[in-house]
């Protein structure tokens, strides 16, 4: 019998979970570990609330986690209720699937003010994730600069500008929904070192930014290459550029109060205010003939009274683990950190690539993993178990998650698929421990 450990519970975990269940069969036992008593990760607490087809995938997920190989510990912390040492011990394999979750550092002067965000916490914040539900953004000012040229920066600026009616049947949480539907937020700025051709937007985030009730996009013709030089664009790319231009060729609809301008050529220099953000000072920049954004001199200050920073995350390093602090993941070969020692998306390669490139980073991991010779012998669960009994550890179950998605349907107001319980203490209420 083969025991394996996965560490984290979002698309990697489970992926690589399947993966294992299809390649050892009957052969092998399974625990999902995960910090939260709530699985899915970013599934839960990344994916926008607005985009509830993408969130469908756990479906998928519920059918591993309710195999009898497998089973799901919730609420419990890797590196504080056990370590990995301990877990290397009893398992196999110990698989980290931990994600990246924290955010890159914005790296300028005046990035602690008060008002100046990591979009980790922001998107934590209005997905309810318990360490961010505390948050209170600052959104009685009327301007706000979203820093980054990815997904990521679309999501916080349409979340920002869409209507109560918008959001109604999102599964975005009532204490986002409440202080956005009074939000002053009527500008917001989203800044790109790069131009139209380098940014990292897809084709649904772009369109829907032309399809806000009450916003309109702001793109400027100038920041365009000749219409000659799109032809070199992958198709993807070309598409998404010929959005933009769209947006550009129309330009802002007069009739609707909110602008979200992307301006593209724009590197932030530092953020000021005297006590909380009041302004960003950005560099305008133009690419050289490599493709690289070089500064040109230009200076240009911004009112804005937030600053949420998209431009990256990191893995949390663990005790014990090799860690690349350079690149915030877990130091490793091909998924190999160590014999026995394995990681898996994010935590293996960094923040890139979609839900579905996880899927074949679990699977290959797992390709790599059976090729390996073990000994096998060791305790697995059972030796956990005890382990966790002993330090009055409360585990939650899958059978528990099902219980708080239950309550969470059962709350959810009109329209909205559930209303998610952001209290751990609350959560451990319903579960009954």
């Amino acid at each position: 019998m083969r025991t394996l450990a996965i560490i984290g519970s979002g698309p990697a975990g489970f992926y690589t979970a399947e993966a294992a269940l299809k390649s050892f069969g009957d052969a092998v036992r399974i625990d999902i570990i995960d910090k939260l008593p709530t699985p899915y990760g970013l599934i839960r607490a990344g994916v926008a609330p607005d985009h509830l087809s993408i969130k469908a995938v756990s479906r998928r997920y519920d059918a591993v986690a309710t195999d009898p190989r497998v089973r799901f510990l919730g609420h419990v912390c890797v590196g504080q209720d056990v370590s990995i040492a301990e877990l290397t011990a009893l398992y196999d394999d110990v698989v980290l699937a931990v994600g990246a979750p924290n955010d890159r550092p914005l790296g300028v002067p005046g990035d602690n003010l008060p008002g100046v965000l990591g979009s980790a916490a922001f998107v934590g914040w209005y997905n309810g994730h318990p360490d961010f539900a505390a948050l209170a953004p600052p959104l009685q000012s009327e301007a706000v600069a979203i820093i980054g040229n990815g997904n990521v920066a679309i999501d916080c600026a349409r979340i920002l500008a869409k209507t109560v009616q918008e959001l109604q049947d999102s599964d975005i949480v009532n204490h986002a929904l409440d202080p956005l539907a009074t939000s002053n937020v009527r500008r917001i700025h989203i800044l790109g070192r790069r131009g139209p051709h380098q940014a990292s937007f897809t084709l649904k985030e772009v369109g829907e930014l032309g399809e806000l009730d009450r916003a309109t996009p702001i793109v400027h013709d100038a920041d365009f290459p000749p219409k000659e030089a799109d032809s070199s664009l992958e198709t993807g790319q070309r598409r998404v550029v010929d959005v933009l231009r769209k947006f550009a060729a129309a330009g802002p609809d007069s009739s609707k109060p909110i602008s979200i301008a992307l301006d593209f050529f724009r590197r932030p220099l530092r953020v000021t205010g005297d006590g909380k953000v009041e302004a960003i000072e950005v560099m305008k920049t133009r690419l050289d003939a490599d493709g690289r954004a070089v500064d040109t001199g230009e200076t240009e200050t911004i009112p804005v009274g937030l600053v949420i920073s998209c431009i990256g995350y990191r893995t949390s390093s663990i005790e014990g683990v090799p860690f690349d602090e350079s690149a915030g993941r877990f130091l490793n070969s091909d998924g190999v950190i160590a014999p026995g020692l394995w990681c898996v998306g994010w935590a293996r390669r960094g923040p890139t690539g979609t839900i579905g490139t996880n899927r074949q980073d679990g699977f290959s991991l797992v390709e790599r993993l059976a090729a390996t010779p073990h000994a096998g012998g060791k305790e697995g669960r059972a030796g956990l178990d005890l382990l966790l009994a002993n330090r009055n550890v409360k585990v939650a179950h899958f059978a528990d998650w099902q219980r708080i998605d239950a309550a969470e349907v059962a709350r959810a107001r009109a329209g909205a698929p559930r209303e998610k319980i952001v209290s751990i203490a609350e959560m451990r209420s319903v579960i009954g421990g």
